[in-house]
């Protein structure tokens, strides 16, 4: 690129000019290309990324001033800016179901990951976390309230029992008939796969 010629670009394209916009995104593509392919954003391909590079050059272009004489270099860095922001939107926008909400993905995340391995174990281990999610929207929210807090943040039963203000013994009592329902849902799940398979 040459900055005297990429200077004079902007002045014409702030100007309106349509040969010296076209000049000045054929001067930006190679760069734009290479970005967009090194570049992974969930729920965008490949011209998504770029036409949002080509969107932040031309708001480049109305925003720089010609007294500083570093377009390139000013352009460039805001381009790749509006990608970090796109990666960093993209990972924040993960669907949530209000507060009760388990992301399973976050516990397979947190899995110790081993030279050897085996994608089934890895495999079996989503399909469970699944089949529990699924049972705890069976629960009522008395009920799955004692299974997130036990289960997934670790509290005693004691702990627990102090924290909603009930008997140490009616929490034991809920603990038998939620490990109940979670039992006999878990032998549906069973049943309904095992029939799924031989169909």
């Amino acid at each position: 690129m040459d900055y005297n010629t990429i200077e004079r670009l902007v002045l014409l394209c702030k100007e309106e000019n349509a040969e010296a916009k076209e000049a000045l995104v054929d001067e930006f593509t190679p760069y734009i290309i290479n970005l967009a392919k090194r570049t992974y954003i969930n729920c965008y391909d490949f011209e998504d990324i770029k036409n949002e590079c080509y969107s932040t050059l031309f708001k480049c272009v109305k925003l720089y001033d010609m007294r500083k004489h570093r377009f390139v270099s000013y352009a460039t860095i805001a381009i790749r800016n509006s990608v970090n922001l796109l990666i960093r939107n993209s990972l924040s926008k993960k669907p949530k179901e209000g507060i009760e909400y388990v992301d399973i993905d976050e516990k397979i995340d947190k899995l110790e990951i081993f030279d050897d391995l085996n994608i089934e174990d890895l495999i079996c281990d989503k399909l469970l976390l699944l089949n529990v999610d699924k049972a705890l929207k069976n629960l009522s929210k008395e009920e799955r309230d004692l299974v997130i807090y036990i289960y997934f943040k670790d509290y005693t039963f004691k702990q627990y029992a102090d924290l909603k203000c009930i008997s140490y013994y009616k929490v034991m009592g809920m603990k038998e008939r939620v490990l109940g329902k979670l039992k006999i849902n878990a032998l549906y799940n069973n049943s309904s796969h095992s029939k799924n398979l031989l169909n």
